[in-house]
């Protein structure tokens, strides 16, 4: 946070609307409250909207215009934030960084902006001190124009408009508000119908026939020429009418001028600032500013309608905005906490408008005239690409290519064809496209082919390439789709690519309900996922419930399943949605189908008379998102506290599916080391022992190497420990390091090493954070807008440790190239020229997902906060083991739903989620250097605890010069040990002690549990609060890997009986400090669970699964020395292939 007096000035010269656009942005990114803003309005009134000055001759009211309230203005900090009114800067001085005001005043500025705006254009015939002659472009203007209009004698009397625009038909409006009677006002146009830069011929019709039916006349195809006038009594000079080009007189007493703007750039001439056209002295054509609006002037920038970029001004707010925002951008988010950021630059600006005109509602979006435009060019050609009719859905032949994705990347822009001429007319600048530059950095110029001239030229300031589209108009064409009402005075015209897979632009009068959508599609360029008929006819209404459709209906065609296997499937009990996809495979595809699968499986449900069940597990009759509720309300901090107030069975020792759950929400919640005491017994096995089992037994180490970024003196170390321990290495696609095969007993001290290295968890291990991709980004890539890897960073460190319902991973891409795979993540981020696009909720895995954007030009320094709430709504509300994807798929209202309550605040909760989330990642520590500064702790990792021995069951091969665990067997011979084939009766067992009950370290929280070696067997004991001791083989029967202490403990709610993989035999207590298992002598037991009979061999498994033809033979050992022996053929001696003990 930069101190008051360290603070930079910015002055602002002019308070209109992209003035105070442009404050507003500032003071909203300036989070590090590095700049004080000053600015100064000549007008008396604050910032107020000029675009509805027309409401003011209704109320008669400007505080009910202005942009912001007073309270505004005086709730700000004095020390980043003061203005002055009725107060104009009369001069500027570039080289003293100072202005001067008409006050007097005297201001030292580091940057200067100038949002001077813009002044009406009125004719040269025109005396602007005529009497009843006005210009209609502010607060002042309205107030002369409604003064003169009450006098006696103008009052009622005809008046006139000039110019047929978007602002001459807000000035008739203003007019007929006036006199009352829309038969006393006249528009008068150069074409014959109004808008015409808005809307064709037959749009421009349709408004007419409406204005004309409120009683306006209009008056086309003429121009006014000169001012009729006569003397009043005073001997002023006031008008009569105005004398047109064809020579008639169109009478009237006051005549309102709209048929343009031009830049207001004296001050800037006068203080030596380059303009358009200031070497010859000529004034209005603009402050000429380069791609990121600086002026000729080190430290002045000009925004707004004076700015005039690449030859053009703009006369609508929206292109004066994008001017604030960039500015305000480029001033803030280019250097902060999260890395650095290009710079955005100027691009060609969308001119799209949606206005209500004299009574008409009227809109045009994107390229509205590409159709005219593309008919018209055919001078320049351009080799087409074959692609199907616009009305075949077949898919192309192997010889066709896709015409969008074949050609280089373009986009559609706006140019002026006034010969160099910028003045706006009336109507905006004419729309013509040009051709963006090639991702190749070849500068692509359309010509024509007669005169060899250049037609246009693209703007190469910067990268154009925009997600989902990579089109080019010439090769692949435009086909248009009109629909005509007048009856209703509707008229829509939408334009879209030849192939109708792309919507350009359109214009629509009369009904303007879908300019929203429509636009929004335009811009993000996003292939359509609707017929173009259907923007213009509407879909087919039909019941989302699927209760008239019958029983045969498919509803998923990925995999053929109908309505009625969905209604036969609740019917013969599943009661979860996916239930139903896991026996139906409905909804598993491209997952179109979900939300109408969802609704049968509801509207089913209902009529089973069920209820949809999404209790946790049986001993705990509420969701986990129910349950994350009451836990963080009551503030319960351990299972048995959970389970003892709101479990099923009080005394419940819970199950594999609640365990972890809770053990993965009390994490979220409080962050205790999930190795306490209380929390141990909740964890899988991964997180109960901090690494990723392996099907041998030993575990993966994954150090965190935040957005993949790592020196090489950490390369060194993790290959030190590597060749020391014997382990084998890979790179993964996370941008990590695993190293595979450490053995339990090592971890601590492999850990010990690695943090001494300046490692820390990766937690590749728990349900958390796991990795945040990243690309190189500004940091080295010459396409790089965003710095990718100091964002992944952040976020990466941010995020470490943070435990949710299932794995989450990010991913950050430089630019819209997207080598970080950012939209395969549960949250990614991805450059864009104007910021971040923010996507979530996709996965990949095996039911891959892509991500959704979620939020678009999101400045870097207000990224992290959406990412918080995001996540900690997510930790909140999501099922049990439950992606992301899953997530929002089964979310109400989807991604929708999803912005209005985490952008929108709907909820009025996210100031809580971010406070959370500080809150949870203030809480971080390193688990692993915990246990390495701990003793007891690591005593937990032996593999017995009665001896120091280590014995592996799977034999280890040598694969690409490195170890790895032999093959499983695809198919095992079927295992069923028995008490009776240990030899000896049981009378001659007897109580052995294998163990001491601290190696157990029992607790009254949870269980816990210890593996013991009884000569080649090994033994599982574990200990359940208020049960006592029990015991296991290790073994697990199925892969026969020795790994039973590690799993979990459960119990059946109702019955109480006590569960754990294979149980063999109960253990009880005898008093001591000793724990005593009654057990055959070892060399019996060895004969059934020994390791060196079960050890998983390559040959054995090769030779089971009939791979390997050129082993003579493979014994196969089982209890009693029961052998079968597989030959060369595969089949072993019992023919049966499998043994069965």
């Amino acid at each position: 946070m930069v101190s008051p007096e360290s603070r930079k000035t910015i002055f602002v010269v002019g308070l209109g609307m992209v003035g105070i656009a442009f404050i507003e942005k500032i003071l909203n990114l300036d989070t590090s409250m590095k700049y004080k803003v000053v600015t100064c309005g000549e007008e008396s009134h604050l910032a107020y909207n000029r675009v509805s000055l027309t409401d003011y001759f209704q109320h008669r009211n400007v505080e009910k215009l202005y942009l912001n309230p007073l309270e505004w203005y005086t709730s700000q900090d004095p020390s980043r934030f003061e203005f002055f009114l009725n107060e104009a800067v009369v001069s500027i001085s570039p080289s003293d960084h100072t202005v001067t005001t008409s006050t007097g005043r005297k201001v030292s500025y580091d940057i200067c902006v100038l949002a001077t705006g813009s002044d009406a254009i009125v004719p040269d015939f025109v005396d602007r001190g005529v009497k009843g002659v006005f210009a209609y472009r502010n607060i002042s203007d309205l107030n002369a124009l409604l003064q003169y209009s009450d006098l006696e004698g103008v009052k009622g009397e005809p008046t006139a408009v000039v110019g047929a625009g978007l602002l001459g038909l807000e000035a008739a409006k203003a007019l007929c508000d006036l006199s009352h009677i829309p038969s006393n006002v006249s528009i008068i146009g150069r074409k014959a119908y109004p808008l015409n830069r808005q809307l064709d011929e037959s749009g421009g019709e349709i408004v007419l026939r409406r204005i004309e039916a409120l009683g306006v006349r209009f008056i086309g195809n003429v121009e006014p020429t000169a001012l009729v006038t006569s003397r009043n009594t005073d001997g002023e000079e006031v008008l009569e009418a105005l004398q047109l080009t064809n020579g008639s007189i169109v009478p009237c007493k006051v005549a309102v001028f709209s048929i343009g703007i031009k830049p207001r750039d004296e001050l800037a001439l006068e203080s030596g600032i380059v303009c358009e056209g200031s070497s010859s002295g000529t004034r209005g054509k603009g402050v000429k500013v380069d791609d990121e609006l600086r002026t000729s002037a080190q430290d002045i920038y000009a925004i707004g309608e004076c700015a005039s970029w690449n030859g053009r001004t703009f006369g609508l707010i929206a292109p004066g905005v994008e001017m604030a925002d960039i500015l305000a951008f480029n001033l803030t988010q280019t250097e902060t906490e999260v890395g650095e950021y290009a710079k955005r630059k100027m691009n060609t600006p969308d001119l799209s408008t949606k206005l209500k005109l004299v009574g008409v509602d009227v809109a045009s979006f994107g390229d509205y005239f590409v159709d005219q435009m593309h008919a018209s060019r055919s001078s320049t050609k351009i080799s087409r690409i074959s692609n199907p009719s616009a009305a075949s859905s077949a898919p192309l032949s192997h010889n066709q290519q896709e015409p969008l994705k074949s050609m280089k990347p373009t986009i559609w822009e706006v140019s002026d064809l006034s010969d160099g001429k910028n003045t706006t007319t009336e109507s905006g600048p004419i729309m013509t496209r040009t051709r963006a530059k090639d991702v190749s950095g070849v500068q692509l110029q359309a010509v024509d082919t007669e005169t060899k001239s250049v037609k246009s030229k693209a703007d190469a300031s910067s990268p154009r390439k925009r997600h989902g589209l990579a089109a080019n108009l010439e090769a692949v064409g435009v086909e248009t789709l009109t629909y005509r009402d007048p009856f209703a005075g509707v008229y829509k015209k939408y334009i879209f690519t030849a192939d109708g897979k792309y919507i350009l632009g359109g214009m629509m009068v009369g009904d303007t309900g879908d300019y929203v959508r429509l636009l929004a599609l335009v811009k993000k360029k996003k292939t359509l996922e609707v017929p173009p008929s259907q923007f213009i006819a509407g879909s087919s209404a039909g019941a989302d419930d699927g209760a008239d459709l019958d029983d045969d209906t498919q509803i998923c065609s990925c995999h053929n399943v109908t309505k009625g296997q969905v209604a036969a499937c609740v019917r013969d009990g599943a009661d979860s949605i996916n239930t139903v996809k896991q026996k139906t495979k409905a909804g598993t595809g491209c997952g179109g189908c979900v939300p109408l699968l969802t609704s049968i499986f509801k509207a089913e449900m209902v009529k089973s008379g069920h209820e949809v069940n999404n209790n946790l597990c049986p001993h705990f009759a509420m969701s986990r998102a129910e349950l994350f509720n009451v836990t963080k309300i009551k503030k319960l901090k351990t299972f048995t506290d959970i389970m003892s107030s709101v479990g099923v069975n009080k005394d419940s020792v819970g199950c594999e599916v609640c365990k972890p759950a809770i053990g993965s929400i009390l994490a979220s919640l409080w962050n205790e080391h999930i190795m306490n005491p209380a929390h141990h017994a909740n964890q899988d096995t991964n997180d109960r022992f901090l690494a990723n089992i392996q099907r041998n037994g030993t575990f993966s180490v994954i150090p965190r190497i935040a957005a993949g970024e790592i020196t090489p003196d950490k390369l060194i170390a993790l290959g030190t420990v590597g060749k020391k321990y014997n382990l084998y290495t890979k790179i993964t696609g996370g941008q990590r390091v695993d190293l595979f095969g450490a053995q339990k007993a090592d971890l601590p001290s492999i850990w010990k090493e690695l943090i001494d290295a300046g490692f820390e968890s990766g937690h590749g291990y728990g349900k958390a954070l796991r990795t945040v991709k990243s690309c190189v980004g500004t940091n080295w890539c010459r396409y790089g807008i965003g710095d990718s890897v100091g964002l992944a960073i952040t976020l990466e460190e941010r995020y470490k440790g943070v435990r949710s319902p299932h794995k989450i991973k990010g991913g950050v891409s430089g630019c819209v190239r997207e080598c970080a795979e950012a939209q395969s993540k549960d949250f990614g981020l991805i450059a864009t020229d104007k910021g971040w696009n923010v996507f979530i909720c996709g996965n990949g895995g095996a039911v891959p997902k892509h991500a959704v954007l979620f939020a678009t030009d999101v400045p870097p320094s207000k990224v992290v906060r959406i990412v918080d709430r995001f996540l900690m709504y997510y930790i909140r509300t999501a099922d049990k083991l439950m992606r992301t994807a899953r997530w929002l798929e089964q979310m109400d209202g989807g991604i929708e739903r999803l912005k209005k309550v985490l952008l929108d605040d709907e909820l009025g909760i996210c100031a809580e989620l971010e406070q959370e989330m500080d809150e949870l990642v203030g809480t971080y520590f390193d688990e692993w250097k915990t246990v390495v500064d701990d003793q007891e702790r690591q005593k937990q990792f032996r593999q017995f605890v009665n001896t120091d021995e280590r014995v592996s069951s799977i034999e280890p091969i040598v694969q690409r010069g490195q170890l790895r665990p032999a093959n499983w067997a695809k198919s095992n011979p079927e295992v069923l040990l028995k008490k009776e084939d240990i030899p000896g009766s049981r009378e001659s067992w007897k109580w052995r002690r294998l163990a001491k009950v601290q190696d157990l370290t029992p607790s009254t929280a949870g269980t816990t549990s210890a593996a013991v070696k009884y000569g080649d067997s090994h033994l599982a004991i574990f200990h359940i609060p208020r049960r006592g001791y029990y015991a296991t083989q290790q073994m697990c029967p199925h892969k026969r890997a020795f790994v039973l202490e590690h799993g979990i403990i459960g119990d059946d709610p109702n019955s109480g009986n006590i569960y754990v993989s294979c149980p063999m035999h109960k253990l009880e207590d005898d008093g001591s400090d000793d724990i005593s298992i009654l057990l055959p002598e070892p060399e019996d037991l060895d004969q059934v669970i020994g390791t060196k009979r079960w050890v998983v061999k390559r040959d054995t498994a090769k030779a089971l699964d009939g791979e390997d033809h050129d082993i003579d033979g493979v014994e196969i050992v089982g209890p009693n020395d029961e052998k079968g022996t597989v030959g060369a053929d595969g089949c072993g001696s019992t023919c049966g292939g499998k043994l069965d003990w």
